[in-house]
């Protein structure tokens, strides 16, 4: 009983962490660094307003508690 009150009190901690969400800056350098890290190139990373990501875009994350998306276009 103990663990699964463990279990609920830290996925309720994650769950508050994840809605408050990341600065987009933040998130956009970690997302960089790990594209980079496998070796791509000639790419692109936008942030943009949620719902508003060009169509030749492919959304990577989201931001600053979901109203902002960070978008990826190789090329």
């Amino acid at each position: 009983m103990k663990t699964f009150l463990l279990a609920v009190g830290l996925l309720s901690i994650a769950g508050t962490a994840m809605a408050a969400g990341k600065p987009c800056e933040e998130l956009k350098s970690e997302i960089a660094a790990q594209i980079d890290a496998k070796g791509a190139s000639g790419y692109s990373l936008e942030v943009v307003d949620k719902g508003a990501t060009p169509s030749d875009h492919k959304v990577v994350g989201t931001c600053e508690g979901g109203t902002k998306e960070i978008a990826y276009k190789r090329g």
